[in-house]
């Protein structure tokens, strides 16, 4: 039998989208050799595509954000929220937390490859179109096999393996470290339509372009819409709902988001002239977990770890966050000190996910929407909210950072009690 051809390299990262990029990028920013390896060819389609503040600070870190605010992507100052008549909205200008005040809403096939070719211009090697289908970290060094579309193969040495595979959790299933999720199996709905969106009509006030509109279906309080409007006259709109929630509709997909649409007037009169001209896709059962996000010689990124919901743009954050946090580290041990993966990686970048974690489950039981659409709230506390939702969820300084559980629910039952 043919030998592999043997390759070595000093950092492997697999996957080159958003984590994968900024991660690649910032060890080369510290002199070191990365080998990016990715299943895809770029552009291709993602959804994830309302940044929140703090994907900003991470695209900065990388020397990458001037090259993002020259593309023309949507501005984005905050999140709008609607239930019925009711309409508020949170400005991430304004914030408990200083960071970014403004972000970008982006079509994620054009984002991701310019991160990808910001990291490629910096002296990042990518390859597209290859694919890890063996991984083996019980040797002198962690091993890869790679497949090329042309179906040959080699294997790749290694000091470290970053995978930010995203959905595609390569290293979870090679090495099973897959744990089922604890929140209920969802389905997302999606597609991108040509908008046309009247901005006199949202529940009564002026559709802003510049937010996030987050719909509550106006009966059934656990599902929910996204309408993120782009730059070019489009937007991505989507419904998340629990499996039994689709039982008895349609079953052509398009015909079953419009279905829920038409049920909820203010988001129907937001789209009553967008021209559907794109397919309907599906994504189901995407919440994951990882029986650790770390081992000798790898640690997981972002999605590739765990993913919650989309309900707060969160993924995309704590794919860069968890980028930024293994870059670093990993570079102070390949610089010869020793580090602690668990303490100094897994323990603090848990502490935001968990934040996270609290106000999604506080969506889907409508706590947190009983603070969200709460007409007489506190404006510190608004502030400390919107912090959050513009992804500074690692910052203990605000208390419903630092104890997030126990804050959502007395802040929900003042405000059932104050209606």
């Amino acid at each position: 039998m043919k030998s592999l051809e043997v390759e070595q390299r000093q950092v492997v990262v697999i996957g080159a989208g958003p984590a994968g990029a900024i991660a690649s990028a910032l060890l080369k920013r510290h002199g070191h050799d990365v080998l990016v390896l990715e299943r895809q060819r770029f552009p291709r389609f993602s959804i994830g595509e309302s940044l929140l503040s703090h994907c900003l600070d991470f695209v900065e870190e990388a020397g990458m954000l001037e090259a993002v605010r020259a593309a023309g992507f949507q501005t984005k100052h905050g999140a709008a929220f609607a239930w019925g008549e009711r309409y508020t909205d949170f400005d991430f200008r304004d914030t408990f937390t200083p960071g970014q005040g403004s972000t970008y809403q982006v079509q994620r096939a054009q984002f991701d490859q310019l991160l990808a070719d910001e990291a490629a211009r910096q002296g990042v090697e990518i390859r597209y179109e290859e694919e890890i289908i063996s991984a083996d970290f019980d040797g002198d060094c962690p091993r890869l096999g790679v497949r090329r579309q042309d179906g040959s193969q080699y294997r790749v040495e290694t000091a470290f393996v970053l995978d930010a595979s995203g959905y595609g959790r390569v290293l979870p299933r090679l090495l099973d470290l897959d744990l089922p999720s604890s929140f209920p199996v969802r389905q997302a709905l999606f597609t991108h339509l040509e908008d046309r969106i009247d901005t006199s009509s949202c529940a009564g006030r002026g559709f802003d372009r510049e937010k996030i509109l987050i719909t509550t279906h106006p009966h059934l309080r656990d599902v929910w819409f996204w309408t993120i409007p782009f730059s070019n006259g489009r937007c991505s709109l989507g419904v998340v709902a629990a499996a039994e929630r689709y039982q008895g509709r349609d079953a052509d997909l398009e015909a079953c988001l419009r279905q829920f649409v038409a049920e909820t007037p203010s988001l129907a009169r937001v789209l009553g002239n967008a021209v559907w001209d794109t397919p309907v896709r599906a994504l189901g059962g995407y919440a994951a977990n990882v029986k650790r996000l770390h081992g000798p010689g790898f640690a997981l990124l972002g999605n590739a770890a765990e993913f919650l919901d989309p309900v707060f743009s969160s993924g995309v954050t704590i794919a860069m966050r968890s980028a930024s946090m293994a870059a670093g580290l990993l570079h102070r041990q390949l610089s010869g000190e020793s580090v602690d993966w668990e303490q100094d990686f897994a323990v603090p970048l848990k502490r935001g996910v968990d934040c996270f974690r609290a106000y999604v489950e506080g969506w889907y039981d409508g706590s947190f929407q009983d603070v969200i659409y709460f007409q007489k709230a506190s404006p510190e506390i608004r502030r400390m909210i919107s912090s959050i939702l513009a992804g500074y969820a690692w910052d203990v300084r605000n208390p419903y950072v630092a104890e997030p559980k126990r804050r959502l629910r007395v802040l929900a039952e003042l405000c059932a009690t104050s209606e």
